[in-house]
């Protein structure tokens, strides 16, 4: 791919200056209508020459209304992202709907990481296999994702880095030009697999000459303009078509919820007793974990009523104040329409040695929004695979990740409904849409089976727990937690 760009492809100043006006116009008109458009603009540049990518980003925001662009320039990794998923910056950067984002960098890190040996080809296709699952599912929202890298053939960087850089700019030439020159060759192989391996339907990379300033930003302006006009002229792009369902229960065969033995019951005295004890253990293993970096993600989802508040207050009541955030989930807000609907869950990653603690998550995709019909088929069949993908992200950057369903029958259900109607304090935590949902109770029993069956990983599985007694569900959470973490810590 890179060889095809190397044609010596140039502007002459007089051209340049004939095209320039009314390429600037186009820019700010399509620019001005997207403001009014549902879908958002995330622009990707990378390549092999730092200072063209510099001076292309430099030229778009004069070219366009820079208020409007929101720009990221991803260098090394910077402290607030430790501990984080390497991808936890591009999410972060998300633009809204409506919205442009420019993108730079990152790429020619990754792989000089690579050829320096602090990671090795695993970690590079990994890497590789998340952006391409991220990519998608930016397309598949609707979004418009534009992708160019800059290359300069190797030859005639290494004349001008000589020279001393480009007249004016030859105070911007630093070590890491001459680093990114010196391993030009031995990253070329990476570098020609990854834009091969991501260039995909709709978001194909576009490889331009970088060795002409002028050539390059009319190119580079025009890529953008020529798939943002598009997007806005034409209906949304196609959407893969839903896949075939897995494991789809029917009514009256056996789900997942089936195997929870809802009998299991505590006495009053040995939960106090194992209560103390895990708790205990808990703190201790907290404090550790916050001395070693471990971030740990609980999500807790389950019928209503099923007791998830009363769990979350004795596992917090076990940690520090400072060590862990609650994050109770509910319908998204106007704001949070305006983006994918993971969006809000990566913003609320842990950082290193803290507890967030979701109350209900992100599997609201594939069971209220499903049954409810909130999301669409190929929107909640594709829901899955993301949330796989999003799971195994935490787990590779070292967070621990636990996810708990607490199971209740549907007369204990009803009998708790009851109870809160009669208690003051607790009036609140009941609706009209409770029992509502209940008339849906076999819906989404069969939506819980088909989650659990295809969203439960080695790394991250489903723990069924049985509710009917709220005090034989907090000790087993309890345990379950305490064991994860020493696990954790030894490894």
């Amino acid at each position: 791919m890179l060889a095809g760009a190397e044609r010596g492809s140039r502007l002459g100043k007089d051209e340049f200056k004939e095209v320039v006006p009314a390429l600037r116009v186009d820019l700010l008109n399509a620019q001005f209508d997207l403001t009014g458009a549902d879908f958002p603009v995330m622009v990707f540049i990378a390549g092999d020459d730092r200072l063209a990518g510099s001076e292309v980003v430099k030229r778009l925001h004069e070219w366009m209304d820079a208020r409007h662009i929101d720009t990221s320039v991803f260098g090394d990794r910077r402290p607030e992202e430790e501990g984080r998923p390497a991808l936890w910056r591009l999410w972060r950067a998300m633009p809204a709907r409506g919205r442009m984002a420019i993108c730079v960098g990152g790429l020619m890190r990754q792989i000089a990481a690579r050829l320096d040996g602090r990671i090795d080809d695993a970690d590079i296709d990994a890497w590789t296999g998340h952006l391409e699952a991220f990519q998608t599912e930016l397309l598949t929202d609707g979004g418009l994702v534009v992708k160019i890298f800059l290359h300069t053939p190797a030859d005639e960087q290494r004349a001008r880095l000589e020279s001393g850089g480009d007249g004016a700019s030859t105070w911007r030439v630093d070590a890491r030009d001459w680093e990114m020159l010196d391993t030009n060759a031995e990253a070329r192989p990476y570098v020609e697999r990854f834009l091969r391996r991501t260039s995909a339907p709709g978001a194909p990379w576009t490889v331009v000459e970088a060795t002409d300033p002028r050539h390059r930003d009319v190119t580079v302006a025009r890529a953008i303009l020529d798939a943002l006009t598009g997007r806005l002229a034409g209906p949304p792009p196609e959407v893969p078509s839903a896949p075939v369902e897995m494991f789809t229960s029917r009514p009256g065969e056996t789900t997942a919820l089936a195997g929870v033995d809802l009998s299991a019951r505590m006495s009053r005295g040995d939960y106090r007793t194992r209560l103390e004890k895990l708790q205990r253990r808990l703190h201790g293993l907290s404090l550790e974990a916050r001395e070693a970096g471990l971030p740990t993600v609980l999500a807790f989802e389950g019928w209503d009523a099923a007791g998830k508040g009363g769990v979350v207050r004795r596992c917090t009541a076990a940690l520090e104040v400072g060590d862990y955030r609650v994050v109770p989930v509910a319908a998204p807000t106007v704001e949070e329409l305006r983006y994918h609907y993971l969006w809000r869950f990566w913003r609320a990653l842990p950082r290193p040695g803290e507890t967030v603690i979701f109350d209900r998550s992100w599997y609201g995709r594939v069971l209220v929004e499903r049954v409810e019909g909130l999301a669409s088929a190929a929107e909640w069949q594709r829901g899955y695979d993301e949330i796989n993908d999003f799971e195994a992200q935490l787990v590779e950057s070292g967070c621990l990740v636990q996810k708990f369903w607490l199971h209740i029958s549907r007369e204990e259900q009803l009998a708790r409904f009851e109870a809160r109607e009669e208690t003051p304090y607790k009036k609140y935590k009941i609706t009209d849409e409770d029992y509502r949902n209940r008339d849906r109770w076999e819906e989404y029993d069969g939506a819980v089976d088909q989650m659990v069956l295809r969203t439960s990983t080695d790394a991250v599985p489903w723990h069924l727990v049985s509710a009917e007694d709220k005090q034989h569900a907090r000790v087993e959470v309890l345990d379950i937690l305490t064991s994860g973490l020493k696990r954790a810590l030894k490894g």
